[in-house]
């Protein structure tokens, strides 16, 4: 039965590769089309109701289309099986994917940061109507149903990309929602003709505080860094809990994209066979696998225990 079960194994993770590929280039693709829609939609809108704040929000849709672009190629890239030019795999693209959302993220929070100041600076006015909050008020709430949608996959697929997507579609609707406070204050009181300047400069300390987490993360990914502390402490725990394992030395576990690879030394028995110190290192490559779901290889190295004199 044993035997049977690893033969499974393989086609099982293929099988749980393929639909987790699926699921993730499903989300961004539905994303796209969102998108596409509010793009168009923004723009007519803004220039029917001559609202500058909702052709600025049009342009930050637009840049959207191109981070889906950009997860879709990192998913599709990063998630591939290593092979024999990338014998680690390719999770470092997914990695970089998601280092561009976050350059993109901080990009636009400093535009529209830009053009805020400007039309204060410049004392831009503009007359919207009614047509643009309806605008702004539909693409809150597909932006935001789009936000939960592929934060929930995002965090299932363990995917950086995904979850920086997924905050692109947040700051897009916290953009929505400065031109709603903006557009509404300036159409109920002509006065207040500045509020969705003021309300855009809000949300942009957010969009670029993500953006700058995002490129953080992926740049100490591509650093190499190690899992937190705590992670290393129950790989060293889960470690000591086999049978026959006397000492646990040279630990070290980095970070590929979603994955995380580990090596340690352990110490056995010196009296014990080859074919014994093998099964113990066994026992604990599989026991770390099937306890972290986001290991994926891990070497083990067998010394034996000196002798005493």
């Amino acid at each position: 039965m044993k035997n049977v079960t690893q033969k499974l194994d393989p086609l099982l993770k293929n099988t749980q590769y393929s639909s987790n590929i699926t699921s993730g280039i499903r989300v961004t693709w539905i994303g796209s089309v969102v998108n596409i829609l509010l793009v168009i939609f923004k723009f007519w809108a803004g220039f029917i109701s001559n609202s500058q704040a909702l052709i600025a929000d049009a342009i930050h849709s637009l840049s959207d289309l191109f981070s889906d672009g950009v997860v879709i190629l990192g998913l599709k890239w990063g998630r591939k099986h290593e092979d024999e030019d990338h014998p680690y795999g390719h999770a470092r693209i997914e990695t970089i994917s998601s280092m561009i959302v976050g350059f993109f993220l901080i990009l636009v929070g400093l535009g529209i940061t830009f053009t805020a100041i400007e039309a204060i600076s410049k004392h831009k006015s503009s007359t919207p109507g009614l047509f643009a909050i309806y605008t702004a008020a539909i693409s809150i709430i597909l932006k935001e149903l789009m936000f939960w949608y592929t934060l929930i996959v995002g965090k299932r697929l363990k995917s950086l990309a995904l979850i920086g997507n997924a905050w692109h579609h947040r700051s897009d609707a916290m953009s929505s929602v400065a031109v709603l406070i903006g557009v509404g204050a300036t159409y109920f009181n002509p006065e207040w003709h500045l509020a969705d300047a003021y309300a855009a400069l809000l949300v942009t300390f957010f969009v670029v505080k993500i953006g700058t987490n995002l490129v953080w993360n992926a740049f100490k990914e591509l650093s190499d860094s190690a899992p937190n502390k705590e992670v290393m402490e129950q790989i060293e725990a889960i470690a000591y809990s086999i049978n026959g394992v006397r000492e646990v030395h040279d630990l070290r576990a980095r970070h590929s994209g979603s994955q995380i690879f580990v090596e340690l030394d352990i110490v056995v028995d010196p009296a014990l066979t080859v074919k014994e110190g093998h099964d113990i290192a066994h026992a604990v490559k599989m026991t770390l696998l099937d306890y972290f779901t986001d290991v994926t290889r891990v070497f083990v190295h067998v010394d034996i225990e000196p002798k005493k004199q």
